[in-house]
């Protein structure tokens, strides 16, 4: 799968154009969209294309492969974002945060005229929560407020905790509280309950935001358009 998952990612970067600005998405699929653009840069092509990374992580990859890299501040628009998803239902509606980097996935999202996003075909999912929780990015102050108005939507509400037991921190240093919701009947409605809460930075649901999909399974590598 781990192969697929690079097909995939390397037929997605087949769309960076030369002279573009390019969200560069964060985890392991969105890596192999990295790495490939540095190669296509090392073989003398797309030596114009300047990226902005949606993650601490990416941009560190990014600059050790060589690639320049620009802000929103220096580019507010961007042409197109290659990004991963932790679920995908028929819509082309998201759950995404499970690496912990959704607000600035989001906003660069926001920003893209287009944006592809790149699965394996486990991530597809007839209906969002079924197989993920929504990840809710929420500020360190008042956070038990946040988990207690998450469990009066029906979320069963946990706070992501690093490997050495202690609470994980966003590149922001906010929170992560992973709201197993079940299958969302409509995820739009959810979205703006958890838009209207303060404190609640971001939440894992991009619905509206992707353009089209690649997916890799045994069968190959294919190209979605939203039903």
């Amino acid at each position: 799968m781990a192969q697929l998952k690079r097909l995939a990612a390397e037929r997605a970067a087949e769309f960076i154009q030369p002279g573009m600005v390019v969200g560069l998405g964060s985890g392991s699929t969105a890596a192999f969209v990295v790495h490939r653009l540095a190669a296509l840069r090392a073989e003398g092509k797309l030596t114009d294309v300047v990226g902005v990374p949606t993650s601490v992580e990416t941009e560190a990859l990014a600059r050790s492969l060589g690639i320049p890299l620009t802000t929103l501040e220096e580019h507010p628009v961007v042409d197109l974002t290659i990004d991963g998803a932790d679920e995908v239902d028929p819509q082309l509606r998201l759950i995404k945060g499970g690496g912990g980097a959704l607000l600035r996935e989001k906003i660069v999202a926001q920003a893209s005229r287009r944006e592809i996003i790149v699965v394996d075909a486990g991530k597809l999912s007839p209906r969002l929560g079924t197989r993920w929780p929504v990840p809710v990015e929420v500020l360190p102050f008042g956070w038990c407020s946040q988990a207690l108005y998450l469990e009066g939507l029906g979320a069963r509400v946990t706070r992501r905790e690093g490997r050495d037991g202690t609470p994980a921190r966003t590149d922001q240093g906010n929170l992560i509280l992973d709201c197993a919701f079940g299958p969302i009947e409509d995820p739009e409605a959810l979205a703006a309950r958890l838009e209207a809460r303060a404190g609640i930075m971001a939440h894992g649901l991009f619905i509206g935001l992707t353009s089209e999909l690649v997916v890799a399974s045994p069968e190959g590598v294919e190209h979605r358009l939203p039903e």
